[in-house]
């Protein structure tokens, strides 16, 4: 399915997504500058590891446009049900419009979402049908990115080899300290947030699963079974649920 251009105007969406830009504007540009390339010039890291690190960024940045103006499953406003499928058919009594039984309407958009999950005010847009996966994939390289720069800040004080040359004539080496210590808390308030909603998100897409597919094992999704791992949960859900999720596990 191609992905339709879906635009929110929202102020306080804006000023969230801004905020998520800034914090990523901040990491990209501060941490090579005191960190990565100062190590490289002195021999003590290879250059590949800059090379990741900018791929890791770009990954994001472009996962999180592609979150944000992805039409996350808005319905039409006359939509077409198919035929033996209107039991499964509801009236919104917000929009006055009928949609999916599993579909919601969002407040803040103003339309009915497919399958949504929640409004993320972090990319001013729905997470739906649609773009759910593309929530996801911005949710791995965030945590990816924030792991690896908190990686290189950890190894900066505590395992790296003294830098030998330091211009203190330059803001970021005379305030070094300051600087690395609001980037170090800035990934840990990231990382345990996106750890969190990662790990419920993933959750969410489980249960849901077993509700749709009746010929999953119940105790498959059993919280209390340490037989089963959510890996070996995830597994059986990909093996059994409709294609439409196959495109969806694709990006890891």
């Amino acid at each position: 399915m191609g992905l339709r251009i879906h635009f929110v105007v929202d102020p306080h969406g804006w000023c969230c997504m801004g905020l998520i830009v800034f914090v990523w504007l901040y990491n990209i540009v501060l941490i090579p500058k005191i960190v990565l390339f100062p190590h490289y010039e002195e021999g003590h890291i290879p250059g590949i590891l800059i090379i990741i690190f900018y791929g890791i960024s770009i990954f994001c940045l472009v996962a999180l446009v592609r979150a944000s103006i992805t039409d996350p499953g808005r319905l039409p406003e006359n939509p077409k049900i198919p035929h033996g499928e209107r039991e499964f058919w509801e009236l919104c009594n917000k929009c006055n419009l009928m949609r999916p039984k599993r579909s919601h309407h969002c407040s803040r958009c103003g339309h009915c979402v497919r399958r949504m999950d929640h409004h993320c005010p972090w990319i001013n847009n729905c997470v739906g049908e649609d773009n759910h996966w593309l929530f996801l994939q911005l949710c791995f390289y965030t945590e990816l990115l924030t792991c690896y720069a908190l990686m290189f800040s950890f190894c900066h004080y505590y395992y790296f080899l003294p830098l030998k040359k330091h211009n203190l004539d330059l803001f970021v080496f005379r305030h070094e300290l300051a600087i690395m210590r609001l980037a170090a808390f800035m990934g840990i308030t990231m990382l345990v947030g996106i750890t969190g909603l990662f790990y419920t998100q993933l959750i969410g897409i489980i249960t849901e699963d077993q509700e749709m597919v009746p010929g999953l094992s119940p105790h498959c999704f059993s919280y209390r079974t340490s037989e089963y791992s959510h890996c070996s949960a995830l597994g059986e859900v990909a093996n059994n649920t409709h294609k439409q999720h196959v495109g969806m596990w694709k990006v890891f």
